[in-house]
């Protein structure tokens, strides 16, 4: 294990990763502040989720940046509106303990599906992290806006993470979109490791969604989904070893953030401190979310408290939520990811030889 703490502090190789994060910036604050102009900050949910569309923005070439964009905001805006219409006709928000259960199941499905579809549709980062927290956030709120009014809102953040996808190209003299560079044909191999990849999300974020709901009120939590998202982060790397250290960086950056988190809480900031922060917190995680995920979840630990509880008010219990279903998640996770690897190993020696 004490491997995994290599390269707490080492940043990997920059890939202007300043333009990524002034773009995700600028795609969070700017519609936050357009809602508090018109008081309509119960959108702000929305808003944030469809500004998620920036964080698919490292491809190089407008034109690929672009298609790129609208595929990932297409389906940001299909997960907000599974997860609105779920809280209104299926999610029980009279009954927490059914209440949970449902958002568990339904995330669950959400996590599988969306892992394919990024798969398919060839998106970077892949896997269903950002869907996840999406779907169960939505679907856990139990008084929603208008529907109209949320997709538009929704829509408007898309649309707007688009458009600074590329305008670069509207200011860099002699800039040009260039060719559209279709992305290759998967192969068979590819396409099975993407249904492979499938069923590891759909059991990381299951087991760690149950676990947690199991353990609720032995440990007085409430946030249950915190535990899927953080169970799929190890998911995500080359080799068994290196989703291990994702899921120990994980913990350990979401434990230092939680700091970070008490000292915004302790200062209780007004309203447009608040928002802006959450723009600086995205700046910041986008600048290291490549080079080093634990400087990164310093800073994506209050981002994402701050996001989703907003209207809920900010206090001391999000911190302890925060921190026990971050480590239920991601040690469900790496156990994940080590079945996984045995399993391959498995698979390879067992049967691939009979194939051939």
């Amino acid at each position: 294990m004490g491997k995994n703490f290599d390269g707490l502090l080492t940043l990997g190789p920059a890939h202007n990763d300043h333009w990524i994060a002034l773009r995700t910036a600028v795609g969070i604050f700017v519609p936050l502040f357009a809602l508090l102009a018109i008081d309509r900050l119960d959108l702000m949910v929305f808003v944030i989720f469809g500004a998620f569309t920036g964080v698919y923005g490292r491809v190089p070439g407008y034109a690929n940046r672009l298609v790129a964009q609208s595929k990932a905001g297409g389906l940001f805006l299909a997960v907000i509106l599974a997860a609105a219409l779920a809280s209104h006709y299926l999610v029980n928000h009279d009954d927490p303990a059914a209440s949970a259960w449902m958002i568990v199941g339904l995330t669950t499905v959400v996590s599988g599906i969306c892992s394919v579809l990024t798969g398919f549709l060839q998106l970077r980062p892949g896997g269903s992290l950002f869907h996840i927290f999406a779907f169960a956030a939505i679907a856990s709120m139990p008084h929603q806006p208008p529907l109209a009014e949320s997709m538009a809102a929704a829509l408007g953040a898309v649309l707007f993470a688009i458009v600074l996808g590329f305008s670069g190209s509207l200011f860099a003299k002699g800039t040009s979109w260039g060719p559209y560079l279709a992305p290759a044909p998967l192969s068979r191999p590819v396409r099975l490791a993407i249904w492979n990849e499938a069923l590891l999300y759909l059991l990381a974020a299951g087991l760690a969604g149950s676990i947690a709901n199991l353990l609720a009120p032995a440990l007085s939590t409430g946030h249950s989904y915190w535990a899927m998202v953080a169970a799929v982060v190890p998911l995500v790397g080359h080799t068994t070893r290196h989703r291990v250290r994702r899921g120990v960086h994980r913990i350990l950056g979401t434990l230092t953030g939680l700091v970070l988190m008490a000292a915004i809480i302790a200062f209780a900031p007004p309203v447009w401190v608040l928002l802006a922060m959450i723009g600086l917190l995205q700046f910041a995680a986008e600048m290291f979310i490549a080079r080093n995920y634990f400087l990164a979840q310093i800073f994506v630990t209050p981002l994402a408290l701050v996001g989703v509880s907003f209207g809920t008010g900010l206090n001391n219990v999000l911190l302890y939520d925060r921190m026990l279903e971050t480590i239920i998640g991601a040690l469900v996770g790496m156990l994940v990811v080590l079945l996984g690897s045995l399993y391959g190993a498995w698979f390879r020696r067992r049967l691939l030889p009979e194939i051939g």
